[in-house]
């Protein structure tokens, strides 16, 4: 199995900003798991780092926000791999393609109406529904 962990973007960061905590990861792996902390999480303050301007930095917390505790550090967990540096490259990598994805412009959404013949269609169906329901009815004798 050949793997590839170099890192795929350059980051504009200093690797002092950035934290690693080592634990022991969970899942198979048997008495390897349990003797050896494999499992890293990488910890990076993003609303401190002089870094990162601030354009990106708005972006960054806007795009990772379920990965962002309250005081603005960004938490990523690797465990994929078992081999500790190998889990580092990865957290460092997804970093790298989290700042890459806030980096890239926002689209704006071009606002577009029903066809008319989309609309024609919808009433359409909703009469055939209607009709189908009023046929289920009790019929009502007349005289009663």
């Amino acid at each position: 199995m050949n793997i590839d962990c170099r890192p795929k973007y350059p980051l504009p960061i200093d690797e002092k900003e950035i934290h690693f905590i080592y634990t022991r990861a969970p899942g198979p792996g048997g008495q390897h798991v349990n003797k050896v902390a494999t499992a890293v999480q990488l910890r990076f303050d993003v609303k401190n780092s002089p870094s990162i301007p601030e354009h990106l930095r708005a972006r960054l917390i806007e795009v990772a926000a379920n990965r962002i505790t309250g005081k603005g550090v960004l938490l990523i967990n690797a465990s994929r791999f078992r081999s500790q540096d190998l889990n580092r490259r990865d957290a460092v990598n997804r970093l790298a393609e989290l700042i890459k994805t806030a980096a890239l412009p926002t689209k704006t959404r071009r606002q577009t109406k029903p066809t008319t013949s989309s609309r024609k269609k919808r009433v359409a169906g909703k009469k055939l529904r209607s009709k189908l329901k009023q046929s289920r009815r009790s019929v009502q004798r007349f005289g009663e």
